[in-house]
């Protein structure tokens, strides 16, 4: 994913907790914001706590949810910023179940076409 297409920043990701939607199922939760700045692109930020596990973990857990992410894109609506948060039950799930997850959660927040 390219760099134009991520949160990065820690006031970002604030905005977005703050004054955004969540939506949450058994693995994840989504923080939904109408993004006003860039009304041609969605961004997405990942956040996976060390509460999930250690460092090899928690990069699995965003690989699976950015893969997930960004072969579904293509179907969501633009303009807005995404925050996906990994809940601990994620942890040693497969991608499928990842996948199905990010899926149930952009339909419920009305992004998904």
């Amino acid at each position: 994913m390219k760099k134009k297409y991520k949160i990065r920043k820690n006031v970002e990701f604030r905005r977005v907790y703050r004054k955004g939607k969540s939506y949450s199922n058994s693995l994840l939760v989504l923080y939904v914001f109408k993004n006003n700045m860039n009304l041609d692109t969605t961004r997405v930020g990942i956040s996976v706590s060390k509460k999930v596990g250690n460092s090899v973990v928690r990069s699995r857990v965003k690989r699976l949810i950015s893969e997930s992410y960004r072969l579904n894109r293509k179907n969501l609506k633009n303009g807005y910023d995404l925050v996906f948060v990994a809940r601990n039950a994620i942890k040693g799930k497969r991608y499928n179940e990842v996948e199905s997850s990010v899926i149930n959660l952009l339909k419920r927040a009305g992004l998904y076409q």
